[in-house]
């Protein structure tokens, strides 16, 4: 078992002390740790240190830190996932799993047939919910990078912004002529050196209107084979297979 890693949503330095945020006190509690006790902890730049537990109280709690390391956790090539927002706890689901595949940012998008209806400040709420999925995924799974969710955008909005970046685009749809894997194999390089966008509906998929909208923005139709995928099972197969055909794993 490795130390408890804990994610500090403040810049860390190597030889410091410092004081923990609350929640991370309370964690320690949950897990009985004491004074002496090493963790781990992360800032989200890539860095993690080793530090020992100087003073445990009831809300509080400080830990002096050792040198900085940069472990290998992170895939080789970046994946930004433009997820159609899902209903119920799929989205929670996915994008826990996706953080722990390695996928290096998240788009949560706005679409027709979104069971969910998001905006103003429940919308903003329910990003800094995911947001928090993703650190605790980011704990749990040994990355020292904190992916980001972005703001809730219509689909429409996003692509305009997707229109601007010569990264491989890729939709998920059941109307494409060539896999994903045999795609990968052909454009290895450019994934590599480039990264990839996978872009994804919600249950119901993306409408024709979306889907034409996608492939004018750049984005290529691909299929993960004869059957449908749930969206919430889209996500994570899209992933680990281009994590497997790419060596990733």
């Amino acid at each position: 078992m490795g130390l408890p890693r804990f994610y500090v949503d403040t810049p860390l330095g190597p030889h410091t002390t410092i004081a923990l945020p609350e929640a991370v006190t309370r964690h320690i509690h949950v897990l009985r740790l004491t004074v002496g006790d090493e963790v781990c902890l992360f800032d989200g730049s890539g860095n993690e240190f080793r530090a020992r537990l100087d003073t445990i109280n009831k809300r509080d709690a400080t830990a002096s830190l050792t040198d900085a390391t940069q472990p290998d956790t992170e895939a080789r090539y970046a994946i930004t996932l433009a997820q159609g927002i899902a209903g119920g706890d799929k989205m929670d689901w996915l994008i826990e799993k996706s953080v722990e595949l390695g996928v290096h940012a998240i788009a949560p998008l706005q679409t027709e047939r979104a069971v969910v209806r998001l905006s103003g400040e429940r919308a903003a709420k329910r990003v800094q919910h995911w947001q928090a999925l993703v650190q605790a995924a980011c704990e749990q799974c040994g990355r020292a990078r904190v992916p980001a969710v972005a703001p809730i955008a219509t689909l429409r909005e996003w692509l305009a912004d997707a229109k601007s970046t010569d990264v491989p685009r890729v939709l998920l749809s059941p109307r494409g002529t060539q896999s994903l894997t045999q795609w990968a194999v052909q454009s290895r390089e450019r994934i590599e050196d480039r990264g990839i966008v996978l872009l994804i509906g919600p249950e119901g998929g993306l409408s024709p209107d979306e889907e034409a909208l996608a492939e004018a923005a750049g984005f290529l139709p691909l299929t993960l084979g004869r059957r449908i995928l749930r969206t919430e099972s889209a996500a994570l197969v899209a992933v680990s297979a281009l994590h497997a055909v790419l060596g990733e794993f």
